[in-house]
């Protein structure tokens, strides 16, 4: 028990040792980092995404990170990068170089190579002072923070800082882009994450599993339909088949009474429910449905209700 206290203690140190790094990052979000973020927007190539030890770690995942939200981007070692990588780097490419202390010898020869064939170049550095940031056609610079390791040598809280600067870097030209979902489904079509991408038209229940009531129909058939369908709910519809009203579970329960089966649906009816288009993601429709409390979806072409979702069924196919 004495062991784990002692474990608890030290991450909340780091975890506040790492937080108040973090915090320093609002003032390095300034012009600088707006020319680097418009410069990698307006160049015709790839970014080159480039580091050592840790930052190559964190280079390589910043390189991920942009490729996949629609920034086209590679990683290159510094190291290999002297080994015959730097012939991927093309003209019209940009290379971000990573380095806390600036001043990283394996950088030497990418920084002569975007030297000679004028390469844009992106520092991310704390050393305003470095070879790196003064050779930089733009340089993000951050405070030098103390490192959350007890020892003020494992690269850590800056580790954590240049991850941040690559994500915002990242989302930054994602919103300048007008980057879309259904972008993002077609650079990531396998795993969880593309289950989570799949349209509701892709798996929506259709035509005769549609639980529907018209306006005028009694509750006494409302109710069998419900419980044959087994979606919780029964969606009321118009004399155009446009859903106007929901019944579920839960108003049943609400209004149950001796006169409740003899009442129409329209009188029980929740107006105006949510619905959702067809080519929602599945992703946005859980999150629409943990925000709105309700259990299941009717999916509609101009309010009229061509298929339906349960969570459940939501929850199994991103499980």
């Amino acid at each position: 028990m004495r062991n784990n206290k002692k474990i608890i203690n030290s991450a909340n140190t780091t975890l506040a040792r790492e937080l108040s790094s973090i915090k320093n990052l609002k003032s390095t979000f300034n012009l600088n980092f707006c020319r680097a973020v418009n410069l990698i927007y307006n160049i015709k190539g790839k970014v080159v995404v480039t580091g050592v030890g840790k930052s190559a770690h964190i280079g390589n995942k910043i390189s991920a990170t942009l490729t996949s939200t629609g920034t086209p981007s590679y990683f290159i070692h510094a190291t290999e990068a002297s080994h015959g990588d730097l012939g991927s780097i093309k003209k019209d490419d940009c290379v971000v170089a990573i380095s806390n202390s600036g001043e990283t010898s394996e950088l030497n020869n990418i920084i002569q190579f975007t030297k000679r064939f004028n390469i844009k170049l992106i520092s991310i550095t704390s050393n305003s002072k470095s070879i790196l940031h003064k050779n930089a056609t733009v340089g993000i610079l951050y405070k030098k923070p103390i490192e959350a390791c007890p020892l003020n040598l494992a690269p850590t809280s800056s580790t954590s800082m240049t991850m941040i600067i690559g994500d915002c870097i990242a989302i930054s030209l994602l919103e300048l882009r007008g980057f879309k979902s259904s972008e993002f489904k077609n650079l990531h079509p396998g795993g969880n994450l593309g289950k989570d991408l799949k349209n509701l038209s892709d798996v929506m229940h259709v035509k005769k599993e549609l639980p529907l009531a018209n306006l005028d129909e009694k509750m006494s058939k409302s109710l069998l339909t419900m419980t044959k369908k087994s979606f919780g709910c029964i969606g009321v519809i118009n004399n155009k088949k446009q859903i106007v009203g929901l019944i579920t579970d839960g108003d049943l329960r609400r209004k149950l009474n001796s006169k409740f089966f003899a009442k129409k649906a329209k009188e029980i009816m929740t107006k105006n429910p949510t619905i959702a288009n067809k080519d929602m993601l599945v992703g946005e429709a859980i999150n629409l449905m943990n925000t709105k409390k309700i259990t299941s979806l009717f999916i509609c072409d101009k309010k009229i209700p061509i298929g339906i979702v349960h969570i459940h069924d939501l929850l199994r196919l991103t499980s």
